[in-house]
């Protein structure tokens, strides 16, 4: 007998939504007001929405043509952890963005681990770039 497969929540469809387009729009109106991120790499958590908006942006700018993709997912009532892999300059990246969200279905936390130290080395100088350009 094969476990249910658990209901992707409508968030995270959103979230998956505005990977795969890169939809700025669609970010804009997931992300709450009050949104915080957490970088890998950057220990002060950045608040509000415009710092959210230009991290994720700016991730998305970075991630795209390098084969990103999520290859597991777990949901809780307003959590998700979803793990990611990819590829930076030959380098094999994996880790984890953790988000959480409000009863308005906008995300309120977003939270990412890296994974190799080398991965993070990899991604730090693009991220960089990135925003420094916004």
């Amino acid at each position: 007998m094969t476990a249910a497969q658990p209901v992707r929540p409508a968030v995270v469809d959103r979230w998956h939504h505005v990977v795969d387009h890169r939809d700025l729009a669609a970010l804009d109106a997931l992300i709450a007001d009050d949104a915080v991120f957490s970088s890998p790499a950057v220990f002060t958590p950045q608040e509000g929405k415009p710092k959210v908006l230009a991290y994720l942006g700016a991730a998305l700018t970075v991630f795209d043509g390098t084969g990103f993709r999520y290859v597991e997912e777990w949901y809780g009532d307003r959590s998700a952890v979803l793990e990611f892999a990819t590829e930076l300059d030959g380098i094999h990246v994996n880790g984890i963005d953790l988000i959480h969200w409000n009863d308005r279905d906008q995300i309120t936390s977003f939270k990412v681990m890296v994974r190799p130290v080398k991965g993070l080395q990899a991604l730090i100088p693009l991220m960089a770039a990135q925003l420094s350009q916004s």
